[in-house]
Formats: C-alpha cells, sequence, structure tokens
C-alpha cells in the first residue's frame, strides 16, 4: 500500500521583516536529492520557517539513508507554509553542446530535454519564478555516484578508465552553492523574479585528473551580477571531505564488480593488480 509522502517539519525564530516562508518539494533520487536538505540548512540559518516534502515512502530504505535520514535533526513546527515565488531546479544538461564552452545563462537548449518543458510550463503559469541550472553537484550525503566511481577504483589500485584523450572539461560545483544561490533568490525575489541562474564552480576540472584543476571556465554570471552571489567549492579539499566519508562508511572495503571495466582493459591489454 502506498503511504502518504513524507513530510518533515521544522522551524525558526526570525524578525518578521526578515522571514520567509519556504516549501522545499524534494526529490527522493538522482543529483538533486541531496540539495533539498542543504537548502533547508541554509533557509533556517538564515532565520526563514521551512516545510520539506520529500515523495517516498516514509519507512523505505530510501529514506533510511543520507540526506533523507539526515532531516531529523532540524526539529519544530510549521503550522502553515506559503511561497511567493516558485523556484525550480534544472540542469545545465540541457544545453546543446558547444565548441566554446562555458555555457552561459541563454545558450541554445535541446529542445528534447524534459527540464525545459518544465521550465517553459513554469514561466507561463506562475507570476514570480526562477529556475537554476546546476552541473554536477558534489556534498555529504549525495546518494549518487560521481567522485564514488572515481574512489572505487583508486583504491583498490585499478585502472580509472577514461573516454577519449581525458582532457574533456566538466564542472563540479558543491551543493552548499547552489543552496546559498537559492537562499539569495528567496531573499532577493523581486530581482530574481523571471531569471535563469547557472550554478557551476569558477572553475572547470579534466575527467583525467578530477581533482586538478587545470581551466577557469563555467562562470556563472547572472548570479554574480543580480544576486550578488559567489561560490565557495574548493575541488581539492571538498574531495577529501568525500573520502573522508567514503572510508568512513565502509565502501573502501566493499566487494565491488569491475566487469565492463574488465572487458575494456582486456580489449586494451592492461594488466589489472590482483
Amino acid at each position: 500500500m502506498f503511504k502518504a509522502p513524507l513530510c518533515l517539519t521544522f522551524t525558526v525564530k526570525a524578525s518578521a521583516a526578515e522571514k520567509k516562508k519556504v516549501l522545499i518539494v524534494n526529490t527522493n533520487s538522482g543529483g538533486h536529492a541531496v540539495i533539498g536538505f542543504y537548502f533547508a540548512k541554509e533557509l533556517l540559518g538564515s532565520g526563514h520557517e521551512v516545510t520539506t516534502m520529500t515523495v517516498g515512502e516514509q519507512n523505505s530504505d530510501k529514506m533510511k539513508k543520507p540526506p533523507f535520514s539526515r532531516f531529523s535533526a532540524c526539529s519544530g513546527l510549521v503550522q502553515e507554509c506559503w511561497c511567493e515565488a516558485v523556484l525550480f531546479i534544472s540542469s545545465a544538461g540541457i544545453y546543446v553542446p558547444t565548441d566554446e564552452p562555458p555555457h552561459v545563462e541563454g545558450d541554445a537548449v535541446k529542445a528534447s530535454a524534459g527540464h525545459v518543458g518544465v521550465e517553459k510550463y513554469i514561466a507561463e503559469i506562475f507570476n514570480s519564478w526562477a529556475v537554476f541550472r546546476p552541473q554536477y553537484m558534489i556534498g555529504s550525503g549525495n546518494n549518487k555516484d560521481c567522485e564514488e566511481w572515481f574512489f572505487d577504483r583508486i583504491v583498490r589500485k585499478r585502472p580509472v578508465p577514461i573516454p577519449g584523450s581525458g582532457m574533456q572539461l566538466t564542472n563540479i560545483a558543491h551543493v552548499r552553492d547552489l543552496s546559498s544561490m537559492l537562499t539569495l533568490a528567496v531573499e532577493n525575489a523581486e530581482a530574481a523574479n523571471g531569471k535563469i541562474f547557472n550554478c557551476v564552480s569558477d572553475r572547470a576540472v579534466t575527467l583525467d585528473g578530477m581533482a586538478k584543476l587545470c581551466a577557469q571556465a563555467a562562470e556563472p554570471r547572472s548570479a554574480k551580477d543580480i544576486l550578488g552571489w559567489h561560490a565557495t567549492t574548493n575541488l581539492p579539499e571538498d574531495l577529501k571531505e568525500r573520502f573522508d566519508e567514503y572510508v568512513k562508511i565502509g565502501r573502501d572495503k566493499k566487494p565491488i564488480q569491475f566487469d565492463i571495466d574488465d572487458k575494456i582493459l582486456e580489449f586494451l591489454k592492461v594488466p589489472v593488480a590482483v
């Protein structure tokens, strides 16, 4: 039997002039799952009232894992909740590939991308809205493998298969940066209204290095100019934090199959340490 969605509520006190009431509708999967937790913490720390709602069965195994298991650290009660603006977390993956990166707000997007349809719907239906387009998120409690994919191979002294030259650029930002950007939009709803914001780090990283910053790229211009936002992502330090947690939960000792890796390495005649 389907159970009601998990709905955790909490609040802190603030002056009436500063306080906003915010409803966070959080997904229960994918890279966006951890965003709601960090966003809630950021809002509470700034004195706002927060209600969170996560789609899923309250007693499911997934709800017992981070980030959902950590919501209980925020306690209290909100009797009513309203939003004067709709903030939608989209994705930087909707941009049409370009030979001149980084992408900036206003670049062409893929008409077939599902996020594009939602963005258009929100712009048509709501009077006050803003869209945020993160690329790859890093942060404690993330339930989607990203950096763990590299850790799994590195700690077992296995080769790390990288497609192509390995010099392809990507962008990884800490989820706290997106949370601070969202909070600024809550507090400056009029300035954020009708805008699209990329949420990315100030620096890019190659697939080949992952922890080695190699080029200036992916500048999130709109959020800096309109909201006065600044990034705090420090990928080398953030990856150290993530690796400490990786070891703490024992994933470095967990048996893992590398069937696809083994086929690639066998074809390339690359030896693998036993």
